[in-house]
């Protein structure tokens, strides 16, 4: 068979639905080769956004999502999608095409070394040099996307290579079983809860697995220990039972802060140095329990005292065999600072000033997505109300990104979710400037017959950095911009415009979308200026005084 031929069926080998991208004359044997499988191509409009859906199909399965480019500037399109992928833990494959590499054509006109490229964004990138070597390179690369911690790999694959003879077989992933932690680890991790009097649970992006996610909810239910999640640990637990404590959305001073302060044993679950640090060690400070995948990666703030090394859902599971609940534990101050901080979340989410205030916002998102309904949020200062006031009611159902935070991510990270999760409701919330980034596949979209909610927050400008730098005293200048009527814009590409003129109309108007089948684009204006008093002045001072 073609060596293209053989590609594909290494794909579908793997279990591959869905290649998104943007095909070249360099791809043209892989694309007709695909044409013949039941792998589904989604032609998008950009590399970047192809890369993006790729990661967060990755993201949601645990199987790597594969995205398509030419060779040169279409590769170098992924570059962003990659550190997305490799920062976020998300399984990823990038596959670009290439010029012959046996013969020249057209000397160096588009050749990057796109291999080198990739090699410090990856964890793995290789170029095929012979159809022979497919199938080892195709589940070498699909074996390390998916191992902990997941990440981004690339292969290149030259159009003379695609175009070979061979008669290799496709190789078969073999039975693997992660590693479990030691004994030792467990019985020491055992002995410092049961000695404990104020333990704590903080739930990071590496425990949003399905397996762990099960287990860290019985553990949750059964020893009755509070715990607060990290952006990308939202929806481990069900945020909405009694222990869960918040979001440590801020980088500090919020009320979530209180409470790692009161512990006297922090037990750090999935915790990626990505993401900012929820807490700071200190010599003769609180004590602290590493249980993940990998080993800590000790720096001046995060030097664990135990460290409980392996497949974490196993580890939650054998130290709930061993541990025993104590009369001694005292919850009493998590319990005083949970409540403190429910009663300023829900301040502000009836109010009627329009622009719209971000707590009024984030509840009426949250009172027209169903249970199991998935938010995909860009970045932007918004993703704080979000992290910090919405409640995720189950795993990966706040799709946001803490690791690379890149913009442009929002819209095509709902479209990937609504392939992944077809009879799930999906709404993308997006700033003006992000959704701006990759707002042409709203083309794609409309082509695919989504049902998505696209809510464009409106403030013609990089608020996020517009409002840091009115903090630190500096001119307004170089961060306002121009906007189309969005309105017309989403009408343009078939699909449906609406903008919100007052607050009261933002809840009905969501349930609307939520219920008719279509791309939905809702433009909602906002004012960025209340964000030094709701997440800087107010916050701090109330939760000090705690």
């Amino acid at each position: 068979m073609k060596a293209s031929d053989l590609f594909i069926k290494a794909l579908e080998n793997e279990g591959v639905t869905f290649v998104f991208g943007i095909p070249g004359e360099e791809n043209l044997d892989f694309l007709d080769s695909l044409s013949r499988s039941n792998i589904k191509l989604i032609l998008t409009r950009h590399e970047q956004a192809a890369g993006f859906m790729a990661a967060t199909y990755g993201r949601l399965t645990g199987k790597a999502g594969v995205c398509l480019s030419t060779l040169g500037p279409g590769a170098t399109n992924l570059v962003t999608a990659a550190a997305y992928a490799q920062l976020g833990g998300m399984p990823m494959m990038m596959i670009t095409g290439q010029k012959p590499v046996k013969r020249s054509k057209q000397g160096q006109f588009q050749i990057v070394d796109i291999v080198a490229m990739m090699e410090p964004l990856t964890k793995y990138t290789r170029q095929l040099v012979s159809g022979s070597n497919i199938p080892s390179r195709v589940r070498e690369a699909f074996r390390l996307a998916q191992e902990e911690k997941p990440g981004a790999v690339h292969l290149e694959f030259p159009e003379d290579i695609a175009e070979e003879e061979t008669k290799e077989p496709v190789i078969e992933a073999s039975l693997v079983r992660r590693p479990i932690a030691e004994s030792k680890s467990i019985l020491a991790a055992v002995d410092r809860l049961q000695k404990a009097k104020h333990p704590l649970l903080i739930v990071g992006g590496g425990a949003n697995r399905k397996l762990t996610c099960n287990m860290l909810r019985n553990f949750v239910d059964k020893f009755g220990i509070p715990f607060v999640t990290t952006q990308m640990g939202k929806g481990v637990v069900d945020e909405r039972g009694p222990l869960f404590l918040g979001n440590a959305a801020l980088s500090g001073g919020d009320f979530v802060h209180r409470a790692i302060d009161a512990a006297d044993l922090i037990v750090n679950i999935g915790h990626d140095v990505v993401e900012k640090p929820p807490f700071f060690m200190r010599p003769g400070g609180v004590e602290v329990i590493h249980m993940n995948f990998s080993t800590a990666s000790v720096d001046p703030v995060y030097f664990p005292q135990v460290e409980v090394v392996g497949d974490i859902a196993n580890s939650v599971w054998q130290i709930s065999e061993l541990l025993e609940k104590q009369d001694s534990w005292d919850f009493s101050r998590f319990m005083e600072v949970r409540k403190h901080g429910e009663l300023q979340l829900a301040e502000g989410a009836d109010d009627d000033r329009f622009p719209i205030y971000p707590q009024r916002l984030v509840a009426d998102v949250r009172k027209a997505v169903e249970d199991e309904g998935i938010i995909a949020l860009d970045n932007g200062v918004y993703k704080i109300w979000f992290a910090r006031n919405y409640k995720a009611h189950s795993p990966n159902s706040v799709m946001l990104d803490n690791a690379l935070a890149s913009m442009g991510a929002g819209l095509p990270s709902a479209m990937a979710a609504k392939l992944v999760h077809p009879q799930r409701s999906v709404t993308a919330v997006c700033g003006d400037g992000g959704f701006m980034m990759n707002s042409q596949e709203l083309e794609t979209a409309v082509r695919l017959n989504m049902h998505i909610v696209v809510v464009i927050l409106r403030d013609n400008a990089y608020g996020m950095i517009k409002w840091k730098q009115a903090n630190m005293g500096l001119r307004d200048f170089g961060l306002d911009y121009g906007n189309p009527d969005f309105v017309k814009y989403a009408q343009s590409y078939g699909a449906e415009g609406h903008r919100v003129n007052s607050a009261a109309e933002l809840l009905p108007l969501l349930q609307k979308c939520h219920a008719e089948h279509a791309v939905h684009v809702i433009e909602v204006p906002v004012d960025y200026s209340e964000n030094d008093q709701i997440l800087n002045h107010d916050i701090k001072h109330r939760s000090a005084a705690i």
